[in-house]
């Protein structure tokens, strides 16, 4: 591995605050299929599918465990929902964003041109790969606290405001309490191609930004927009 590689590896596991023996497993973890495939040196170098299997293991089997032992009031329907909530796509991609997860990937050239390193999908399954990583190497006590430490406040959303509502009937709900529910929300536009586009919008309040979101969808990244705003309004509420 070349020196500056080596650099960035440990650059981001100071950011993961994880001390990662076998930075090759990392690599490997933060190299998309699209990389190896257009690398010109033999042989080819490893992707991050196969791992990535492995870490969506690691994911559900924590988050599981997690969810039996402190919701033991939830049927069984309301914590697969929960689950499923935790571990989709755009909480995936917002866990991978919090840790700059993009800047590390190695993308091949017709990926990176096409807005690859901000794609929900190649991030969210990236993050999935790092998770195997840090499995293998350190065990599953350590991927375990640093998983569960990531997704605290996701779990302390979740505790607040439920999740069995959608984010903009909330939003709405939350804002009439004071009389102030002139909301509205804006098309930023949509970057990839068109079979895979991420639209982003913004939810104004009167002229003011209060939430701004990502998704597969119209509709999907106004629910992220709005489920930024809640958080970003109940942090204002208890400053």
């Amino acid at each position: 591995m070349q020196e500056k590689r080596t650099q960035q590896l440990q650059s981001f596991c100071q950011g993961l605050g994880i001390h990662m023996h076998d930075l090759e497993l990392l690599d490997m973890a933060l190299t998309h299929t699209s990389y190896a495939h257009e690398a010109k040196q033999y042989p080819k170098p490893h992707h991050n599918e196969r791992i990535e299997f492995l870490g969506d293991s690691v994911l559900s089997v924590i988050v599981s465990t997690y969810m039996y032992k402190n919701f033991p009031d939830l049927a069984e329907g309301q914590l697969t929902k929960l689950r499923a909530y935790l571990v989709c796509e755009g909480s995936l991609y917002e866990y991978a964003k919090k840790i700059h997860l993009g800047d590390y990937l190695q993308l091949g050239k017709g990926e990176e041109l096409s807005g690859g390193r901000e794609r929900p999908s190649i991030l969210a399954d990236a993050f999935e790969s790092v998770l195997g990583a840090i499995y293998l190497d350190q065990g599953f006590e350590v991927v375990q606290t640093y998983l569960l430490g990531m997704m605290q406040s996701e779990i302390d959303f979740i505790c607040r405001h439920g999740i069995f509502n959608d984010y903009k009937t909330r939003l709405q709900e939350y804002l009439q309490r004071d009389g102030d529910a002139d909301i509205h929300y804006v098309l930023l536009g949509s970057t990839g191609p068109e079979h895979n586009k991420v639209f982003t919008s913004q939810v104004m309040l009167g002229n003011t930004v209060i939430g701004e979101g990502s998704g597969r969808t119209k509709k999907d990244s106004e629910q992220h927009a709005a489920k930024q705003a809640l958080a970003q309004l109940h942090v204002r509420n208890q400053e």
